[in-house]
């Protein structure tokens, strides 16, 4: 079953839910408050290893097409 990242709108707490994908769509309560939380997009890493049997990232270097001028903005 996939785990499914929330916020609460009204306290801030972020959460997860591990639930079916039938039920992806469903409103999430905040553990805290008990108020509505949002589903919000997951942030993952996946790594392999290169010819030497060295890890590297799938996705490269994330910083090379980032227009930001300090890594606050992304938590890298």
């Amino acid at each position: 079953m996939p785990i499914y990242e929330y916020v609460c709108t009204d306290c801030d707490n972020k959460f997860e839910l591990i639930r079916p994908m039938s039920q992806f769509s469903e409103a999430a309560s905040c553990p805290n408050c008990q108020k509505p939380a949002e589903r919000i997009l997951s942030r993952f890493a996946c790594f392999t290893t290169d010819d030497s049997g060295m890890p590297m990232s799938l996705a490269g270097n994330s910083c090379d097409s980032c227009g930001a001028s300090d890594c606050s903005s992304c938590n890298m």
